[in-house]
């Protein structure tokens, strides 16, 4: 008979399995799940950009977000994909000596390019579909003006809500690992990311359909008005393009993830429960 849940110190050594079993898929199959889950997180991002787009309370819109948020790391988790964020809690594995630190980073890599082309995938689908053209065109000045705030972060605050974003994830995942049955991984993902949502933290992923979205909502007039209206200065839709995406966005909040996930959980829980 199954628990209905691990303790923590079970939950370590369960996610020492986790990262062995990761580590050993095949090269075809970490690219080809990650592009799964890569699709899922932006199905997630698109629907709760279609929530709130026209919520003027900037809280509401958050916690509303959330909520629809918390579905995309539930598809990952139970109709199964890689994901690179959740995959950083492989370190366990690594650190029991499990595994080597070279399958970890090929995972990684292999994982981090699946998520970039699902989620490219999903941004091109979406902006072919005129689903952007919702609200007089709201929805699509709403998609650029989230893709322009990303990339107009500084280096410094993109990394640091990336630890804080990845740091939440793999909470969600440790706690989802834990549980014993399907209804409890969902309230177990369900919170944590509602709150990382919320609390406006930065996933590298989900920027992966946030900001390809709102490049290529930016090449209609009608779009570029409405962000226009909506508040976002000239400086920052000037900013906005693939260059920008990649390293004034994409990479801090990369090795913010990594930090947030890799110390603040996976290497915290082995140092206290495994560490001889």
């Amino acid at each position: 008979m199954q628990k209905e849940f691990l303790t923590p110190a079970e939950n370590t050594e369960n996610f020492i399995g986790v990262g062995q079993k990761k580590a050993g898929l095949s090269v075809q199959s970490q690219i080809i799940l990650g592009m799964l889950a890569g699709a899922f997180i932006a199905f997630a991002a698109q629907g709760s950009n279609v929530a709130i787009h026209t919520i003027e309370s900037v809280g509401l819109a958050k916690a509303l977000a959330g909520a629809l948020f918390a579905t995309g790391l539930m598809l990952v988790l139970v109709a199964g994909g890689e994901l690179f964020t959740g995959n950083c809690l492989m370190i366990v594995a690594l650190a029991d000596r499990k595994i080597s630190i070279q399958s970890m980073l090929r995972n990684w890599l292999c994982v981090y390019v699946g998520n970039l082309i699902g989620s490219l995938i999903v941004a091109f689908f979406i902006n072919r579909s005129g689903q952007l053209g919702f609200s007089g065109g709201m929805l699509g000045g709403f998609t650029i003006k989230t893709a322009a705030y990303k990339t107009g972060l500084s280096f410094e605050k993109a990394f640091y809500l990336g630890v804080l974003c990845n740091w939440m994830v793999c909470l969600a995942v440790w706690m989802a690992g834990a549980a014993g049955d399907i209804a409890s991984k969902v309230l177990a993902i369900f919170f944590p990311i509602w709150l990382f949502i919320t609390s406006g933290f930065e996933h590298s992923i989900a920027n992966m359909y946030y900001i390809p979205a709102g490049i290529l909502a930016k090449g209609n007039a009608l779009f570029l008005e409405q962000a226009t209206k909506m508040g976002t200065n000239a400086g920052d839709l000037a900013n906005l393009g693939w260059g920008s995406f990649v390293f004034s966005n994409l990479l801090p909040v990369t090795l913010g993830n990594i930090i947030g996930g890799v110390f603040f959980v996976g290497f915290i829980y082995w140092f206290v429960y495994r560490k001889k």
